[in-house]
């Protein structure tokens, strides 16, 4: 198992990473103050959101009255894909039920500092096409500022600096596995990424929580802002943490570059297609085999993607049920899955044209 915020591979053990990452379980009394103010929602429920930092702080703030913040992001590289809509679905229900302000940063230096084959221009290009995809989630566009890092550096840089002078070089290079072959940039860029944090305190003038849903190899990054947040006379940033939406082959997680990932912008016949090719099936080789004995739906892609997409938890129980029985085949399996992803997509690119005219009302510009 390999979880840093650039590359994820092999088996995944998310009770290892609790341990290794140093975060909490979402559960029990926190858990149960999170749906009084935030209600109930089907990725949580079903345990894709199953950790945190410091949510207490930020539930506190809210059963309080007091206002709170909100903030995810995306680096531009390519295209949206299934996994990318996770955090951001559920950041879009938190802005409905909390009326927070959501603070979406596209980071667009960081796949030029990390990539060889990503110019500036490419990541600029990019964005605007990843923010329509933002857009299309349902976010409000009178609580929500999406920003580029390269435009909006003027607000963010001086915040930054004083995050980079009570950061080491060593701490650096310990959190993102760094060397000295590494450009500097990159032992800076986290700073950046820390700063929406701290945004809110600046925005209302006053010590104010902020809440980052995204998934668990992104935690590092906020590692660092926790780290330095108080002494720079910030509060600690809260995060609320997702599994990652596995590869269509199985293990790992959903990647744009190995060529089989969904993509948002991809056509019904393109999403079905991809899932009757490589979803990884835990059906039996044999329809007789698979009648008699059932199939595993615990490592079958096709399910899990009713598990990440579809509300319906007594539709899943029973598919599961099914499947488990041998009264459900692996395609009769693929071809649900593939109604639910294609019944979520059609919408979202319904939403996602119709964006392309509104997205100065969500830009925020120095």
């Amino acid at each position: 198992m390999k979880v840093t915020p650039w590359e994820v591979s092999g088996a995944i053990d998310y009770e290892k990473l609790i341990k290794q990452f140093g975060v909490q379980p979402l559960q029990g009394a926190v858990n149960d103050r999170l749906h009084a103010v935030a209600g109930d929602h089907y990725l949580e429920r079903r345990g894709i959101f199953f950790a945190h930092t410091n949510l207490d702080q930020f539930l506190s703030a809210t059963e309080k009255g007091e206002p709170v913040y909100l903030y995810t992001g995306r680096a531009p590289s390519g295209p949206v894909h299934l996994g990318h809509l996770i955090p951001w679905i559920y950041a879009a229900h938190l802005q409905r039920t909390l009326g927070a302000t959501m603070l979406f940063q596209i980071p667009d230096e960081e796949k030029f500092l990390f990539k060889d084959n990503v110019s500036l221009t490419d990541s600029k290009s990019w964005a605007f096409e990843n923010i329509l995809d933002i857009i299309a989630c349902g976010f409000d566009p009178e609580k929500t500022k999406i920003f580029l890092d390269t435009e909006y550096a003027k607000t963010m840089y001086p915040i930054a600096i004083q995050i980079a002078k009570k950061t080491t070089a060593s701490k650096a290079k310990g959190l993102f596995g760094l060397g000295m072959e590494d450009n500097v940039g990159k032992y800076f860029y986290s700073c950046m990424q820390s700063v929406p944090a701290f945004l809110p305190t600046v925005f209302e003038g006053k010590p104010t929580r902020v809440l980052i849903p995204c998934a668990i190899d992104q935690d590092v990054h906020f590692r660092l802002t926790r780290d330095v947040a108080e002494s720079l006379g910030y509060p600690k940033p809260a995060t609320i943490l997702c599994r990652f939406l596995p590869s269509l082959e199985g293990g790992g997680k959903l990647s744009t570059s190995s060529g089989t990932s969904i993509n948002t912008t991809d056509d019904e016949k393109t999403v079905r297609a991809k899932i009757n090719k490589y979803a990884f099936s835990g059906g039996k080789d044999t329809v007789d085999e698979h009648r008699a004995h059932g199939g595993n739906p615990d490592v079958d892609i096709a399910y899990q993607l009713l598990v990440f997409f579809h509300p319906d938890d007594s539709f899943i129980a029973k598919v599961a049920a099914d499947y488990r029985s041998g009264a459900l085949l692996s395609g009769e399996l693929k071809k649900l899955a593939g109604d639910a992803v294609w019944a979520v997509l059609s919408e979202h690119q319904a939403r996602r044209e119709a964006a392309r005219a509104h997205v100065e009302r969500f830009m925020l510009r120095d």
